[in-house]
């Protein structure tokens, strides 16, 4: 292995040796992003066989810590194995750190659910996530050490852009395994038990990484300290708590990562969150569009990661935060014109204006998803962001009366959810049903779902709803079905008082009265259009990822090289990027505007593009052993 460290080798492709260390040490960040995309995609399903028992209190803390703890804990699994590692070794380190988060994988896929195992279930849900953050913590730095430590001086950025590509190859990979598993069953069966399968099958990855990763050596450049004697004893102090030590970790997270987090977040997930929770696309779709993205991007990893080694880390970094900046508002904006051109020709047309009593908007920050709007104002504002609809917020109502929303000629009241009671849920009905009416005649394309109806309901159905024009002779004489009493209540067809003396119950289905819903026609996406913008915001994720973790390793010495790097790689991934998705539709919600929210990465890449220019050095041809 000697060979491996030698600076003039440019010339020679890798050797068998040095690709089985970039292949074992890369297959660590696949169940990373495998993992992370599983729980954020497949989160209602583990909702519903772990947390559906419990009070909805309850049920929102369980929520709140399963899926706070994959962000939270990774920068105190960076603390542990990274001074394990910088102690022990970088070898067995991460094949510990690989062995607990591939095990908490796939005991996610066989954990027996509430209804089996009760409170249990939740509990042991939560331990395993926190596992799985702090062995991530611990995976990334190793990983990236190891590899690095291996790599000839002068190729170390392209050897460790192989780690940057598995990242995305992860999240590729996760995307076809949920889509071959759901086009080979039916909904009903993915739901009840279809969906532990990809967590189930991340075993074959564990099995496979820890075998490669058995018949590994140490790294050159930590036997080399160790036979040194020149080892850290204490490789926390030394490194966050020496401030020329802890100097360079502040310049990695604020001059580095967390503007290459916001943007790796911002080109994959977030837009995988804007095309289908903004605007509407179908989920299946939004998928296959993300993964051909990827699919053409993801070489470019290797590209920036081989070109960093002609002309420096930094200048490609920044260059991919710098185009970020430039661009996201008008990519974003040509994104929504490609994949839902009917929304973005109605947001253009029409603005609602939602007039509040001062006090009574909130702003709605929600990274779990679990809080629910109270006022009068943020029940309005919630349900028009989520609706993708712009809107003005005018804070002139008189103290105590409710907000209202006025849509065109239309002006429809709100409620307050804290004094409604018992009556809540038809406030809340009427509200959205408004608001709906009035947004569908301003031309948003909202479509009505087919609604079941009791022939008891059946006359106030009609005469509710007299745009429909319905005729309740002609459905009465139509197609109809026959259910049990105690089925109709538990569907909310009828109530329990209404069933009382009943053994069964007439039920039509009455086309285009149900709920709304905002809708991306299928038929007039711009697949082509809207792949292109996809494998653009992919090709700035390549930018400030192929090259960061060969900056990373260069800017810190072999004796706490493990430790240093890992915590602000996780800091700037774990909480700027993985807190994005909530902070951005919080800021959209406060502002009225589905693109005012990216301010949020500009403004930390710009941080980060200022940090970087002026403090951040490059470290192309660093030898590591004269890191100090």
């Amino acid at each position: 292995m000697a060979s491996t460290t030698v600076a003039g080798a440019t010339s020679r492709g890798m050797t068998r040796e040095e690709k089985k260390v970039i292949f074992a040490s890369s297959l660590g960040t696949v169940f990373e992003w495998y993992d992370f995309y599983l729980y954020g995609s497949l989160a209602a399903f583990i909702g519903a066989a772990f947390f559906s028992e419990y009070p909805e209190a309850t049920r929102n803390i369980f929520a709140l810590l399963a899926f706070a703890a994959g962000f939270l804990v990774r920068p105190f699994g960076a603390l542990v194995f990274g001074r394990i590692g910088d102690l022990v070794g970088r070898k067995y380190t991460f094949l510990v750190t690989i062995l607990i988060m591939g095990l908490s994988t796939f005991l996610v896929g066989i954990l027996p659910g509430s209804a089996s195992w009760g409170i249990a279930a939740p509990i042991i849900l939560i331990v395993l996530r926190m596992l799985q953050g702090l062995a991530l913590g611990g995976e990334y730095g190793g990983a990236a050490t190891y590899v690095a430590e291996h790599a000839p001086s002068n190729r170390r950025g392209f050897y460790t852009s192989w780690i940057q590509t598995t990242a995305t190859l992860g999240l590729f990979l996760s995307l076809i395994v949920i889509l071959i598993i759901q086009n080979s069953m039916t909904k009903e069966a993915f739901s009840a038990w279809g969906w532990r399968i990809p967590f189930i099958l991340s075993f074959v990855l564990l099995g496979i990484s820890v075998w490669i990763r058995l018949s590994l050596s140490e790294s050159p450049a930590f036997k080399k300290m160790k036979e040194e004697g020149k080892g850290s004893k204490a490789p926390l102090s030394e490194a966050f708590g020496q401030w020329k030590n802890a100097k360079i970790a502040l310049l990695a997270l604020f001059g580095l990562t967390a503007g290459q987090a916001v943007v790796w977040y911002s080109g994959q997930f977030y837009a995988l969150f804007f095309l289908q929770n903004v605007l509407k696309v179908d989920g299946q779709s939004v998928n296959i569009m993300i993964a051909i993205a990827l699919l053409l991007g993801t070489g470019f990893f290797v590209l920036f990661g081989w070109l960093s080694d002609k002309i420096g880390r930094k200048p490609i970094i920044m260059a991919g935060l710098a185009l970020a900046i430039i661009t996201y508002f008008p990519l974003f904006k040509a994104l929504t014109w490609a994949a839902n051109p009917a929304l973005a020709s109605a947001q253009q047309n029409v603005r609602a204006t939602v007039t509040a009593a001062p006090g009574d908007c909130n702003f709605q920050f929600n990274p779990v998803g679990t809080r629910k709007p109270l006022t009068s104002c943020d029940i309005a504002t919630d349900f028009l962001a989520k609706n993708s609809i712009p809107y003005d917020i005018v804070a002139t109502a008189a103290a105590g009366t409710a907000a209202t929303v006025k849509i065109g000629a239309e002006t429809v009241e709100s409620y307050d959810a804290t004094t409604a009671g018992a009556e809540a849920a038809a406030k809340d009905g009427a509200f959205k049903k408004g608001v709906n009416i009035a947004l569908q005649d301003g031309g948003y394309p909202l479509v009505r779902d087919p609604a079941k109806v009791a022939d008891s309901k059946l006359d106030a159905l009609v005469a509710g709803n007299p745009k429909l024009a319905l005729d309740a002779a002609a459905i009465r004489a139509g197609e109809k079905t026959v259910v049990p009493v105690d089925q109709a209540v538990k569907d909310k067809l009828i109530t329990a008082e209404e069933a009382a003396g009943a053994t069964e119950v007439t039920v039509y289905s009455v086309p285009k009265a149900g709920a709304f819903k905002m809708v991306a026609d299928p038929a007039a996406v711009n697949w082509p259009m809207v792949v292109g913008i996809l494998f653009i915001l992919v090709i700035y994720v390549t930018m400030v990822y192929g090259p960061i973790a060969a900056i990373l390793v260069e800017m810190f010495p072999t004796r706490i090289r493990y430790t240093g790097m890992s915590l602000p790689y996780h800091i700037g991934n774990g909480w700027f990027g993985g807190l994005l998705p909530a902070t951005v539709f919080a800021m959209s919600a406060a502002k009225g505007d589905i693109y005012y929210g990216l301010w949020y990465p500009i403004v930390i890449a710009a941080m980060t593009l200022i940090i970087g220019l002026l403090f951040v050095r490059d470290t192309k041809d660093t030898d590591l052993d004269e890191v100090k």
